[in-house]
């Protein structure tokens, strides 16, 4: 039992001041056990194998798959289209679909994590066409080098993995996320008006058709999300519109733009390619070995700035999609999902598609799909008698909702389907887009401090725990350094060094965790900012920075524990 213990347990150190568990190690952090972190993983995700497939019988998950395959393809598709346009033809629709169906099953199956979606991504586009405006003027076969950087990648990825180094995530809080998720946010809307400028190519009526339709495409799907959050309709109505309603908007306004005059205006819709065949006349299979042997060793430092995008973007996707607010009760494993990240990047690149990796918003949004809620009153308060309030009572933990999402997807490659996704106009995408974004932006920590401060402070409530600092500047200044960062992200990728983005957000991590604390006090830090997951959540990583690690006694056995305290207090929170 001892010798188990010790391979369970968590590889990082604690402070001196922090009283161990028996059973408990202290490392040098120079020190590591190569391969403790992924069978930890393994060890405390196994005896829950089973139920990941039995929890699936609850229909919180049909909802969910629903609303995950829309969400997951259609914003792909899009960025299909950026691709497209970017690298001569390079990626197509089915590529990306196959990237999305690689990721899903993949992660679906064998992940520790399988309620993160995995796909194709922003950053990854930025990535993809930034490697063929810099190799494509050299002569460099285009497909053959990206290979090259998806072997190097898978490569640096098991390295990460056998090394622990998922135990840096303990550093990463709310701040790195929130300016990470504010840069996607970003990125989607961005991505929106894009789509938008491109529809000048066929006229000006197109152009102001495609922009009136995806305004209309975003304020509808929008006002569903607002429905479901309401007390609008009876419960189950409510229900349907949050669940289904961005699905059937898109439906609707694929077919509503043959009404009338509007059937006359010719619109661009999505380039499609032979049903499960790469758009370039290529096999599926990459000759990696039709390129020098400089141009391999040359793929090294993109495989290198790719790892890192992966590490950062795949590893946010995850603590966000199980972040504080979500009541989970099954442990997560990070070493493990960064291994098999890489798994697929090797894959992906042999096989010519955009290497998947976590989705955000997508992953989160997922987990949200799966919330389960019920509604509390507050009789017990007099001063809110007769207030009623919406509560998660659990979330549905199982990979059927992945897996679905994914075979549907791949369907999605057959020829009729293919035909049906060639009729999507692209404005309905751009609104898809916004939406997105919105939505994205409206949970963003950076946002709701901003909007916190714009308020007139004697008319914000006494609740809200920012009016607790008495440093006003210090809200400034902490919002100021955020925008900062996701400023310089931006304005990073608009140029050649665009790959070389996430190398500036991993910086802020060190500035957060030894700089911040000596202009901020505790105090406010502790209001400013939080760990992004649950203590429970981050035991894979040896437990949030600052925080004692406990060692559930008996292993992997004590782990469906939940820690009440932390669950009734996530249980509070609201479905975003």
């Amino acid at each position: 039992m001892d010798t188990r213990r010790r391979l369970l347990e968590p590889s990082s150190s604690v402070s001196e001041n922090t009283r161990q568990p028996a059973g408990t190690r202290k490392n040098a952090w120079w020190k590591t056990r190569l391969f403790s972190g992924m069978i930890n993983d393994i060890g405390r995700r196994a005896p829950f194998y089973w139920s990941d497939w039995k929890d699936a019988w609850d229909y919180r998950v049909v909802p969910a798959t629903v609303y995950m395959y829309f969400a997951n393809i259609l914003p792909a598709l899009a960025f299909s289209l950026d691709m497209f346009a970017k690298t001569d033809q390079s990626f197509g629709v089915n590529e990306v679909l196959l990237a999305s169906v690689l990721g899903s099953v993949v992660f679906s199956f064998a992940a520790c994590q399988p309620l993160v979606i995995v796909g194709v991504t922003g950053p990854i586009t930025v990535f993809n066409y930034t490697v063929y405006d810099i190799v494509h003027p050299r002569g460099t076969n285009y497909f053959a080098f990206m290979c090259w950087i998806g072997i190097w990648s898978f490569i640096f990825h098991t390295i990460l993995a056998v090394t622990n180094s998922c135990n840096g995530l303990k550093y990463v809080t709310r701040f790195s996320c929130d300016i990470f998720g504010f840069y996607v946010a970003f990125i989607y809307l961005q991505k929106g008006i894009q789509v938008l400028t491109r529809q000048w190519d066929v006229n000006d009526a197109s152009a102001y058709l495609s922009i009136a339709i995806a305004l209309l495409v975003t304020g509808v799907a929008y006002i569903c999300g607002i429905i479901g959050q309401s007390s609008l309709f009876q419960r189950q109505v409510r229900k349907f519109i949050e669940d289904y309603g961005t699905p059937l908007t898109v439906i609707f306004f694929t077919g509503f733009v043959h009404i009338g005059k509007m059937e006359n205006i010719e619109l661009l819709t999505l380039p499609i390619s032979r049903a499960f065949f790469p758009t370039t006349s290529r096999g599926w299979f990459i000759h990696f070995w039709d390129i020098s042997v400089g141009d391999v060793f040359l793929a090294i430092p993109f495989a290198v700035l790719l790892t890192i995008l992966f590490w950062f973007d795949h590893n946010v996707s995850s603590l966000i999609a199980q972040g504080t607010e979500f009541p989970l009760r099954k442990p997560a494993g990070f070493h493990w999902d960064i291994f098999l990240l890489g798994v697929t990047t090797g894959i992906a690149g042999l096989l010519g598609i955009p290497f998947p990796n976590g989705l955000i918003p997508q992953a989160p949004f997922h987990t949200t799909s799966l919330c389960v809620t019920r509604t509390i009153s507050d009789s017990d308060d007099e001063t809110n008698k007769g207030h009623t309030r919406r509560v998660v009572d659990h979330v549905v933990e199982q990979r059927v909702s992945n897996l679905a999402q994914g075979l549907l997807t791949l369907g999605t490659m057959t020829g009729p389907l293919l035909i049906v996704i060639h009729l999507i106009p692209q404005a309905v995408l751009a609104g898809l887009f916004f939406v997105m974004g919105i939505q994205a932006l409206e949970a963003n920590g950076i946002t709701l401090k901003l909007i916190f401060l714009a308020k007139d402070k004697h008319l914000t409530p006494r609740s809200d725990p920012l009016m607790r600092i008495q440093r006003r500047k210090a809200i400034w200044g902490f919002v100021a350094l955020e925008l900062v960062g996701f400023g310089a992200t931006f304005a990073i990728t608009q140029t050649i060094a665009a790959i070389g983005f996430p190398v500036f957000i991993l910086l802020y991590i060190p500035l957060r965790t030894w700089l911040l604390p000596r202009w901020l006090t505790a105090e406010e830090l502790g209001i400013l900012d939080a760990p992004t997951a649950s203590p429970f959540t981050m035991e894979s990583v040896g437990g949030n920075h600052g925080e004692p690690i406990g060692v559930t006694p008996g292993g992997t056995e004590g782990q469906d524990t939940v820690h009440e305290n932390d669950e009734a207090e996530r249980g509070e929170a609201g479905i975003v």
